[in-house]
Parts: C-alpha cells; structure tokens; sequence
C-alpha cells in the first residue's frame, strides 16, 4: 500500500527535464489576492472612510522598472466598498510601509509627517556642517548651552521637590520594621492558637469516645439483665409447671425444641392456659388376675351356675368412671357377694 503523503517522486531513467516546456506568462500579469487594508483611508470620490484591517479581494501585479535595493516593489488594486471606485497603492521597503497612489487619501499621519520634518532638518544640518566648519562650531556650542540649561533646571526642580515633602527617610524604614515585627508576631500567636484548638478538640473526641464506650457496656449489661428478669408476654403460653417440669426430667423425657409459633400462640397438648381446655383420656389400668381358689362345692343347680360364670366374667373387665379411673373396692364387692350365692 503506498504512503498518504509522499515526499519523493519516481524518475524514470530516461528522464530529461530540458524538453519539458516553460510557459511564456507576461511579466506584468496580474493575481487575485486576498488582503486587508493596511491603513485608514478616504476615498476621494464618495468620501467613505476604509478602516485598517477591511478585507479585500485585490489584484496584485510587480511594477515595471522599480526596484529597491534588488527588491521588487509591488502594486494592488482594490474598490471602494461604497461607490467602487478604483483605489490604488503600492509597497514601501524603504519605509517598512505602503504608499498610497491614488484613489483615496491616507488619514492619521501626523506621527508620520513630524518624523519626515524631523529627517529633512537634520539631513539640511548635516550639509551645512559639512560645508561650514564655523557652522559647526556654533551648533556645538548651542547644544552645550542647552545642555547645561536643562541640568540646571532638572537640579531645581529636585531641591524644590525635597523642601516641600520632607520625607524622614528613617523615621519610614523605622515604622516598616516595626509593622513587620508585629505581623510576625501576630502570625505566631494565631499558629499557637490554632494547635491549642486542635489538641483541645481532639481531648474531647477522645473522652467523647471514651464515654460512649462505656455507655454502651452499660446498655448490653443492662439489656442482658432484662433480658433474664423478663420475657415476652406470649411466653406464658409455653411455660409448663414446674411440678411437670421435675416429672419430665425424671422420666428422662427430653423437651423438643419450641418454634415462634409455638411461643406466640402455644400448643393444643400443653399444660398451659389452653391445655386445661381439653382433657386427655388416662390409659386403662392394668388388672392383676387373682390365684385360683379352690373349689368349695359344687353349684347347686345350673341357674346358680350361669349366674355365677357371668358373675365372674363381670369381675374380670375393668370398671372405669366419670373421672377415668378404675375401681378395685368395687371388684372386691362382688367376689364377696358371689362367693355367698355359690353357699
């Protein structure tokens, strides 16, 4: 892939840059240059002022059989931005400047016009002088006199100035010490001040912290004791009485592990205020069968027979209660009264 901007460019070996033909252009040939005015100016024929730095599209040509110091000297043409007339000026090397030709006229050289004077009166000096040597002794004898007039005058205009001020020189070198002493002083006191701030709020950080440490242990002692004093209201639900409590332990039952809900609401089973709502059927109680007696006599019939055989199927079932409990005293009641029907 070849470069973006190329530098060098390929010649062929046969390559002859004689037979490449020139263009014959006419030397006075004009360009079309974009340009600003390069000073204030009038136009002469409507009167419209042209400020320094309005932007023109101007023809630009080298003038003919004009140079300066090897230097060509070149000429442009612009129109007025109000009636379009032609307006014509050229550059100035030896001046550093342009020069107006015509069209329009140049403003605000006052500056310029002292400093021409000025050129023209030494230059006509410099001849007389150069002809005259009485003319030159004369010039350097005004220019002493005038020399020494103006030293004169600058010397009294300095002594009149020190009478009026009276300026103590010492007394101001004095005070400006003074002023500096204090404002060191004062520096250093306010950096005292500021560092005894800073060590006292930093004391009361620490006895701040140190105080609230310790209200907080308090708090988690405190908190912990009412914690063991006191429980949730709910958990009266659960609580069972510590007579059951003695039983359970005994018997080597372990207590299952209560649920929150358990706590906040309570069991259907438990020994609590809902426990008393319901009432558990107690388990029958075991009956010990009694030894064989021997027989006494036989039934006398066999209505006493039949009797006495439901008699002692009765005595062998339990007889629970209201309260679920069974009795022996009855049982024992009617082996008794059997034991006399059978005599």
């Amino acid at each position: 892939m070849s470069e973006r901007k190329v530098l060098n460019k390929y010649y062929p070996p046969d390559f002859d840059p004689s037979k490449i033909p020139k263009l014959k252009l006419p030397k006075d040939r004009q360009y079309v240059v974009r340009l600003m005015a390069p000073f204030n100016m009038r136009c002469k024929t409507c009167g419209e002022y042209i400020y320094k730095g309005k932007k023109f599209n101007a023809r630009k040509e080298t003038v003919q059989n004009e140079l300066y110091m090897g230097l060509p000297i070149f000429r442009f043409y612009i129109k007025c931005t109000r009636c379009l007339a032609e307006i014509t000026f050229k550059t100035d090397p030896e001046n550093t400047d342009y020069a107006m030709e015509h069209g329009a006229t140049r403003n605000f050289q006052a500056e310029k016009l002292i400093e021409e004077e000025e050129k023209r009166i030494q230059q006509d000096r410099e001849e007389e002088e150069l002809n005259n040597p009485m003319k030159v002794l004369e010039n350097r004898t005004k220019d002493s006199k005038m020399e020494m007039e103006v030293l004169e005058n600058l010397q009294e205009l300095k002594e009149l100035n020190q009478r009026q001020a009276q300026v103590d020189f010492e007394g101001m070198i004095d005070r400006y010490r003074e002023l500096e002493k204090r404002e060191k002083e004062r520096e250093k006191e306010e950096d005292e001040r500021e560092t005894k701030e800073m060590l006292d709020r930093a004391l009361v950080k620490r006895l701040r912290d140190s105080d609230s440490d310790s209200e907080k242990e308090e708090e988690s002692s405190s908190s912990q004791s009412k914690k063991s004093s006191t429980d949730k209201p709910t958990d009266i639900l659960t609580i069972d009485k510590p007579t059951e409590a003695q039983g359970t332990s005994t018997g080597g039952v372990k207590r299952a592990k209560v649920e929150s809900w358990e706590r906040s609401v309570g069991t259907l089973g438990g020994r609590g205020a809902l426990g008393s709502l319901i009432v558990r059927k107690k388990p029958a109680a075991t009956f010990i069968k009694p030894r064989p007696v021997a027989a006494v006599a036989a039934p006398k019939s066999q209505a006493d027979s039949t009797a006495s055989t439901a008699d002692s199927k009765n005595a062998t079932k339990p007889v629970t209660t209201q309260n679920g409990s069974s009795s022996l005293s009855l049982l024992g009641a009617y082996s008794d009264s059997d034991s006399n029907d059978s005599e």
